[in-house]
């Protein structure tokens, strides 16, 4: 291609960049910024140095001190700090025994104290000449103070050995108490002692009591009768289980069809016939049974029994000294290897009669009709409880030791736990599962107790897992034995339990629950008050 000759050319037209115009632009744009901020930087100054005095004298209202005390050479001042410090140099000397520095010491802050006081009375700053002595008397104890080494270290240091002197004198008081009372929970007061000597009695000089017994044929023929609620209570305490009967009785809207099946040892067996038999209780049925007369509850079939011929065993629960000492002595109640605390598991065998029953727990109180439970649908289980996994202790890994394989193999440690106290069994369903037998496996795995520590609760939550139904839980309130508890809870609870160590017939009871129980206690009876059951 031919290229034009340079007359022809275009004459070229010289263009500023575009990045000149940006730069020119954002000079004027800062520019702008920096003019508006000039203007407004005095008035905003301003304001904030007319704040300050305002903000100071909030201050100095606040922390109780004067102009003087601010000012570089202020005598108040240093007599004020002068003063905290002995302070603080007092508690240490206290506590090195070095009481006459402590008195020396508390005497110069009495005389620094006595000196400020008297300048703010005539409300005139303190001069140099009326407080030389103060200041010097008191920088030459403090200088003392350091060479005694009081200083920051060694206070941190006592106040540590202080903090677990004191955590250890907790400790043994706390185990003191709880040994005490874990003693008052077990035993029995001489009230109840009496009622029991003073029963028995009567049972064996009046003879009517036994005819009377005997010829109570309408009882003998409820016993059985599968229309009826039948209830059972296992327990050796006259007055509570009269308790349990009475607060059923009065709660309920057909008395008659009420059974009670009692249980009973050997030593209150006389006792509590006599009881039952001399009151009457709204014509409710009571049967009343000893424990020896199970000639089946024998150490051959009973793994509980069989424990109890170990040396081991008895060693741990009776000697009190033999095992291991830190065990807690909650864990070392031979109660807990009581039949009557272990017949629960054996019911369907100790009423063979029976298709369904309730159980209670002696230290409960019934205040609603207890009847719907007879009709409640277990959905083919064998236990009817209320659920206590509403707290985390609650549950399985609480009760269970699942660092034994056994264990951790077979239950989920987050399953809910459930309480003992207030039962339905469908005791039809119980037998053709075998369940008495599932629980005489887990107890005799137990013998070294390491699966668990105490009790009837953990081999019964192994017995039934995965056999139990939850009940609505107004059916059994529990805690009024050990814990305060929502007074709606147990305004609404059907059985409320007295789970714990403070019994309501204990003088250790709740005083504030204690009514729930009395009301169903007449104490205008002759025994009871010949006895002083009050």
């Amino acid at each position: 291609m031919r290229r034009r000759g340079s007359d022809f050319r275009r004459p070229v037209r010289r263009r500023l960049p575009n990045v000149f115009w940006l730069t020119i632009c954002g000079l004027v744009i800062l520019l702008f910024i920096v003019v508006l901020s000039r203007e407004n930087q005095h008035p905003t100054s301003r304001s904030v140095y007319e704040k300050k005095p305002y903000r100071h004298e909030k201050i100095i209202e606040g922390l109780n001190i004067t102009d003087e005390m601010l000012r570089p050479d202020s005598l108040t001042r240093q007599l004020n700090d002068q003063i905290s410090l002995a302070k603080a140099f007092l508690v240490i000397a206290k506590e090195s025994n070095n009481l006459q520095f402590a008195w020396e010491l508390s005497a110069q802050i009495r005389n620094s104290q006595i000196l400020m006081s008297n300048a703010a009375s005539r409300r005139t700053p303190l001069t140099t000449r009326e407080s030389e002595t103060a200041i010097h008397d008191m920088a030459l104890l403090l200088f003392q103070a350091q060479q005694l080494h009081y200083d920051s270290a060694t206070m941190i240091m006592r106040l540590k050995a202080k903090i677990l002197g004191l955590e250890e004198q907790m400790s043994s008081i706390n185990e003191k108490s709880s040994k005490y009372g874990q003693i008052a929970a077990e035993e029995v007061p001489k009230s109840l002692y009496c009622l029991g000597v003073r029963l028995t009695s009567e049972w064996f000089k009046n003879t009517n009591l036994q005819r009377k017994l005997k010829e109570n044929r309408q009882t003998a023929l409820k016993l059985k009768d599968k229309s009826l609620y039948h209830f059972c209570v296992f327990s050796d305490n006259i007055l509570a289980t009269s308790v349990v009967v009475n607060s059923t009785s009065l709660n309920s809207k057909n008395p008659d069809k009420v059974v009670f099946h009692l249980v009973t040892d050997e030593v209150n067996y006389e006792a509590m016939k006599a009881w039952f038999s001399m009151n009457s209780f709204g014509g409710v049925a009571v049967d009343v049974q000893k424990i020896e007369n199970f000639s089946w509850l024998n150490a051959s079939y009973v793994p509980v029994l069989k424990q109890l011929q170990d040396s081991d065993t008895q060693t741990y629960y009776f000697s009190g000294s033999g095992g291991d000492n830190r065990t807690p002595i909650k864990f070392r109640n031979p109660k807990y290897l009581s039949m009557l605390n272990h017949l629960r598991f054996y019911i369907p065998e100790v009423f063979p009669a029976l298709n369904k029953v309730v159980f209670l727990d002696d230290d409960v109180v019934v205040q609603k009709d207890l009847s719907a439970l007879f009709s409640v649908d277990l959905n083919g289980n064998v236990n009817g409880a209320v659920e206590t996994c509403m707290e985390t202790f609650h549950r399985y890994h609480k009760y269970l030791n699942y660092s034994h394989p056994l264990i951790r193999e077979h239950f989920d440690p987050d399953a809910c736990g459930w309480a003992f106290g207030m039962n339905v069994f469908d005791l039809v369903e119980w037998r053709r599962r075998n369940v008495t037998g599932i629980y005489h496996y887990w107890q005799e795995k137990n013998v070294d107790r390491t699966l668990w520590k105490l009790g009837t609760l953990p081999p019964g939550l192994l017995t039934f897992y995965g056999l139990t139904e939850a009940l609505n839980p107004s059916w059994h309130v529990l805690g009024l034995g050990y814990t305060n508890v929502d007074p709606q809870l147990i305004e609404k609870g059907a059985v409320l339990h007295f789970n714990g160590n403070s019994k309501p017939w204990l003088k250790i009871g709740m005083e504030k629950y204690k009514s729930l129980w009395d009301k169903y206690v007449d104490y205008g009876h002759p025994l009871l008050q010949q006895c002083n059951v009050h």
